[in-house]
């Protein structure tokens, strides 16, 4: 399922034509927002906004805390395109599917994606609340063959084999911390290591005890794709988990966890999450030469 289906690009251009021909916004910045944290998208100004069940070739989210909507509009004068809602394997799409509004982005122009998620944390320094700058990921489901990229190479986009090293701009992660301290909430920010499982499930113990054995700091269920497919068309990208649980890891432990803490979590964090971000794409230099006209 995951790796036999393929997409064009001239569905990927069919859907930014429509996309283009449905608003005047030409975003500059792209938001992906995780379970809870779809807030970010109600800070734009002069928006519009489309049910993904509108928008041709877009799948459709399913998940409590994802509203499904793509917003578009303007931050401290940056023109965004915000998911309110992202999709996810567990959901039965494909990943060229899940990834899918990411080449999108591309071709309208986006130079910089903002991927955000919720997460559980496996390091002992990481508290529910604490917001953890991504660094680097490991992608479990791309190490088993379960890759956006698999099959047929489509150079207009990118390479055959992209670098995945330095992934996550440091820039933008060095930008972020300085924020964080500036706004007085350096306390919650950590940097770390994120990891993709594929879920639905939350993790057993013993999965736990090995990711956090391997250096992983969180763990949750997206992301990654989306940043492969970022990072494969050129992309710069910026990350960070809301960390919404401590993941079990011994078993005498009666703690669990369940989706409507994790949305409680991104409810609490809700206006930090925003003010960082907000603060970010303020501060973050477009060079403006990435518009539609010249896309790929």
């Amino acid at each position: 399922m995951h790796s036999k289906e393929q997409i064009s690009h001239d569905e990927y251009q069919q859907t930014a034509d429509w996309l283009m021909s449905q608003t005047k916004h030409r975003p500059q910045v792209a938001i992906i927002c995780g379970s809870g944290l779809g807030m970010l998208a109600d800070t734009l100004k002069c928006q519009d906004s489309f049910p993904y069940s509108d928008i041709p070739g877009f799948p459709q989210s399913t998940v409590k805390g994802h509203a499904g909507r793509l917003v578009f509009g303007e931050l401290k004068g940056k023109t965004c395109v915000c998911m309110q809602g992202r999709f996810h394997m567990y959901e039965g799409h494909s990943l060229c599917k899940t990834t899918f509004p990411v080449r999108v982005f591309k071709l309208l122009g986006v130079e910089t994606l903002i991927v955000t998620n919720a997460a559980g944390s496996l390091a002992d320094g990481l508290q529910p609340g604490d917001i953890m700058i991504i660094k680097d990921h490991v992608n479990f489901p791309g190490l088993v063959g379960l890759n956006p990229l698999s099959g047929p190479n489509d150079e207009k986009f990118g390479p055959r084999f992209p670098a995945m090293s330095g992934c996550y701009d440091k820039g933008l992660r060095c930008l972020a911390k300085e924020i964080a301290k500036q706004l007085g909430v350096a306390g919650l920010m950590h940097e770390g290591v994120y990891a993709m499982v594929g879920g639905p499930t939350f993790e057993t113990i013993a999965e736990a005890r090995l990711l956090h054995r391997l250096g992983v700091d969180a763990v949750g269920m997206s992301t990654a794709p989306e940043v492969v497919m970022a990072t494969h068309c050129g992309l710069r990208v910026f990350g960070l988990s809301l960390i919404t649980n401590k993941v079990v890891k011994s078993y005498e432990d009666s703690d669990s966890v369940n989706h409507d803490s994790v949305l409680e979590v991104g409810r609490l964090r809700s206006q930090t999450v925003q003010q960082l971000v907000t603060e970010l794409i303020s501060r973050m230099e477009i060079n403006n030469n990435n518009t539609p006209d010249n896309a790929v």
